[in-house]
């Protein structure tokens, strides 16, 4: 099960679970969409893989298995 963390690694901007405009790498490093398709390129820059939308979590399925709330920052 994704981890959902809540916030951009990069700029520290809320990422809600059940909202889009989050993107994940493989290992679930998490990035804000500005911070994705701008300064990263589609990259991940702790493995360097590829960043893809990450999918959302909603209703009962939020409420049964809610997002991570600690907050990961590595700022560039």
């Amino acid at each position: 099960m994704l981890e959902m963390r809540p916030n951009c690694e990069r700029c520290d901007c809320d990422l809600p679970a059940d909202e889009a405009g989050a993107f994940i790498c493989s290992f679930e490093c998490t990035f804000c969409s500005d911070c994705a398709d701008g300064a990263l390129d589609g990259v991940c820059p702790n493995c360097r893989g590829d960043l893809e939308p990450r999918p959302m979590r909603r209703g009962k399925a939020l409420a049964n298995n809610p997002a991570s709330t600690k907050r990961i920052v590595k700022p560039a």
